[in-house]
């Protein structure tokens, strides 16, 4: 009778407090009793392990400078801590102004999430950006709020939109050659930047940030910015985009995080944010204008398979807005992230010797000649640098990791876990986890390779993210990575070595 009553007491305190309901499932067959099963053995959810918080600020304050031990500027470390910590699961909860977040450190019970997310998954949302979009530029996004900080059908909407131009294999083809062009004279602007011991600037990631808004202006704006000029002035228009780009995806921690009373009284730091992101909306409008009269201008015989993809998404909606919040999407995303994931990748190209002559040989069998250029085929070839470029991105990823906000209750790691609550999965942790990757430890692009014999857990690495919401610009980030990695290769050994 005890263990009976104290069954009832758990059972009742967890619908109490959870803020969903346990899924309805009958149990009818071995399925569903399995489902039973999970949820009447699973421990509740105030038994996941964390940090203890604080009364009144919970555990916000460990996110203050001084008193606080973790550092916003370092969440990859702050991801490792709670690992070594607390295991495969840990709690950072009683965060003021915000859901719990979850950090899930186990490949299996990621893939398990992934797998019942339907359609429209939720991303932990990014209140300030979410603000920003829904409240104080209401009237302009409306019903086309982007893919960016946006759940539910108007993100299902929008992507639909948008997703077939972006993601077809043969829009993705005709930006290899201004990609390469773009890459080429950015090399020599690099042969130009070198020192008397051929080392860059003290400030070469700004510099690489200029080749990366170059490539995107290319296939975002369908523009030309002249970020790559030897004399750009610090108050140009390419400096302030990648300036304002920087301050918008560098800051969302420090006002999600640190400081979230912008959210009860505005804050210098969540003005310019503001000022930032409107900003990034009247360069979009002014390029995609641009766009818009150039395709106005072409006869209207021309073939859609001519059309660059900003005017294909024109010719195809009526609303210009489409293409306006498109390419505000791919440039606030897309700037930082790959010009820091080509930042990493240089200097392990630069620091590894025999994978660097891997790359070479690859690449002078492919490019056998000074003159040769880059296209579709000859890439699909380069199979060792594709390696190259994900044993990096596992080893050393410049994104922290993926998550989701559940949409219904789960049992996860054995803690029953309620609705609305925001999971986080590491991946910069998983994988570099033994039991999911073989010889974590040791940097081998050859796992990657169809013949290698090594295990890597599918879901324990996803620089990308999964599903629907895998990263809408993934193929042109991949493109440009790869052309220019190829191309600093190639030159180096046939100009410059």
């Amino acid at each position: 009778m005890k263990n009976i009553r104290q069954f009832q007491i758990q059972t009742m305190r967890w619908r109490s407090t959870a803020t969903a309901h346990t899924p309805h499932v009958s149990a009818g067959s071995p399925e569903d009793l399995e489902v039973n099963n999970e949820f009447i053995t699973a421990k509740h959810y105030s038994e996941v392990p964390g940090p203890m918080p604080w009364p009144i600020i919970g555990n916000t304050w460990r996110m203050l400078p001084v008193i606080g031990p973790y550092q916003i500027s370092d969440l990859a470390n702050v991801s490792y801590i709670l690992y070594k910590q607390y295991g495969k699961i840990a709690k950072l909860g009683n965060l003021v102004g915000r859901p719990d977040l979850l950090f899930v450190y186990d490949a299996d019970e990621i893939e398990k999430v992934y797998r019942q997310e339907g359609d429209t998954p939720f991303r932990p949302s990014m209140p300030c950006l979410v603000k920003y979009k829904s409240q104080v530029r209401g009237q302009f996004f409306g019903r086309l709020p982007g893919v960016v900080g946006v759940h539910g059908e108007p993100w299902r909407e929008f992507r639909t939109k948008v997703q077939k131009p972006v993601l077809q294999p043969q829009t993705v083809k005709k930006y290899i050659q201004p990609i390469e062009e773009v890459s080429d004279y950015f090399i020599k602007r690099m042969q130009e930047m070198k020192n008397e011991n051929s080392e860059m600037p003290a400030d070469f990631d700004n510099e690489i940030h200029k080749w990366a808004l170059e490539c995107i202006g290319r296939v975002a704006l369908d523009a030309r910015l002249g970020c790559l000029r030897p004399d750009l002035p610090k108050n140009s228009e390419p400096q302030k985009i990648i300036n304002a780009a920087k301050y918008a995806l560098r800051n969302v921690a420090l006002l999600e995080l640190k400081y979230p009373f912008w959210r009860y009284l505005p804050s210098t730091l969540w003005k310019k944010y503001v000022s930032n992101m409107d900003y990034f909306i009247e360069i979009c409008m002014k390029y995609i204008d641009d766009a818009m009269l150039r395709l106005k201008n072409k006869p209207q015989s021309v073939n859609e398979s001519e059309l660059s993809l900003v005017e294909r998404i024109l010719a195809n909606e009526s609303d210009p807005k489409t293409a306006y919040i498109l390419a505000l999407d791919l440039i606030l995303v897309g700037i930082d992230t790959i010009s820091m994931a080509v930042c990493s990748m240089l200097y392990q190209i630069a620091t590894r010797p025999e994978e660097q002559e891997k790359i070479h040989q690859e690449i002078l069998k492919i490019l056998p000649n000074k003159n040769d250029k880059l296209d579709a085929s000859k890439l699909e070839k380069m199979v060792y640098l594709k390696a190259f470029i994900k044993e990096v991105l596992r080893m050393y990823s410049t994104v922290i990791g993926n998550g989701r906000t559940l949409q219904k209750d789960m049992v996860i790691c054995g803690y029953k876990i309620p609705k609305g609550i925001q999971l986080v999965f590491p991946t910069i942790v998983t994988g570099n986890m033994e039991e999911y990757v073989t010889d974590c430890k040791q940097f081998k692009p050859e796992r990657w390779l169809k013949q290698s014999s090594g295990y890597i857990h599918p879901y324990a690495s996803l620089p990308y993210g999964h599903g629907p919401r895998m990263c809408l610009g993934r193929r042109f980030a991949d493109l440009e990575m790869q052309v220019f990695l190829a191309k600093v290769i190639f030159i180096y050994y046939n100009y410059i070595k």
